[in-house]
């Protein structure tokens, strides 16, 4: 099946990011070898699997830059926005996009499951000699539209995320700064920066305040947050709930915990709160972006 896309906007502002489908949603291949840099960066429903053949390309990644060489097999959910940046030629891949559904059923998965889909990229560790050809395989069949042998690689496609999950996998992310640097940033500020993203990510399902942020990288709380705007593009307050609104997109997706929960466990303290940001960001309910994935709630929210 191809990769044909239409772009749907979904995020109004000037951090728009398009929407993308890719075959209906379903299990498909992209048509290009060649990897090509984005315009901008973009969304879409499935898991996307790079075996990377030539080259390499850097990924904008949701704010950070990474990057993938030759040999390498890596997959990440699509809904995080991506781009490709940069190109070192030539540049070739196996592009494959496997459904949300795939990874909802990874039972007994549940740190490689959550890694996914908190945003990770994730990289194998464990590869085989003859992965190369076995994902040319796969592509071509997906393309050549049998649907009998769609089936044949679904099956066999899953089984090899599988042994991702169990064989051994890192996230890309702990190499990749979190913040893209330019010649107007101060690379001094660099450190105390990055240690208050990683404050972030450890403390925000909890109480936490712009005063705790600043202390853990030995900063005024001011110049905490006026450093922080200028090199991350987020007020510390916005880090935060994008982080809680990340947490909370997991679990409307792998659990099937009331909406309330989530948004509690998710360290909301309101639950009208909550919905404020959720729809702001994903423009749709938390419920009905739950039931887009055919995930329903235990008992009602």
């Amino acid at each position: 099946m191809t990769a044909e896309d239409e772009s749907v906007p979904v995020h109004e502002g000037p951090t728009r990011h398009p929407l993308v489908v890719f075959g209906d949603h379903r299990f498909c291949a992209g048509e290009r070898l060649e990897v090509r840099r984005m315009s901008g960066p973009h969304m879409h429903s499935q898991v996307e699997i790079n075996f990377m053949l030539e080259g390499g390309i850097t990924y904008w990644f949701d704010g950070r830059h990474l990057q993938i060489s030759a040999g390498q097999l890596c997959l990440f959910w699509g809904m995080v926005p991506h781009q490709v940046v940069e190109v070192t030629k030539p540049a070739q891949f196996v592009c494959l996009y496997v459904p949300m559904s795939v990874l909802v059923n990874l039972h007994g998965l549940a740190e490689f499951r959550d890694a996914v889909f908190r945003g990770g990229l994730v990289e194998a560790l464990n590869l085989r000699p003859h992965d190369r050809d076995v994902f040319l395989g796969w592509r071509d069949e997906l393309l050549a539209g049998d649907p009998e042998m769609e089936q044949i690689v679904r099956d066999e496609l899953v089984a090899r995320i599988r042994r991702i999950g169990r064989e051994g996998w890192r996230d890309l992310r702990e190499q990749g700064s979190a913040i893209a640097v330019s010649r107007h940033h101060d690379p001094d500020r660099l450190p105390k920066v990055e240690r208050m993203l990683r404050y972030i990510a450890e403390h925000a399902l909890g109480p936490i305040s712009v005063e705790d942020v600043g202390e853990a990288a030995g900063l005024h709380p001011n110049y905490a947050m006026s450093i922080f705007k200028k090199m991350v593009g987020l007020t510390v307050n916005q880090a935060i709930t994008r982080h809680r609104l990340d947490t909370a997109q997991s679990l409307l997706i792998s659990s099937d915990l009331p909406i309330a929960s989530v948004a509690f466990e998710s360290g909301f303290g309101s639950l009208s709160r909550f919905y404020e940001a959720f729809e702001s960001r994903f423009a749709t309910t938390p419920a009905k972006y739950r039931s887009g994935f055919g995930v329903a709630a235990s008992r009602p929210a």
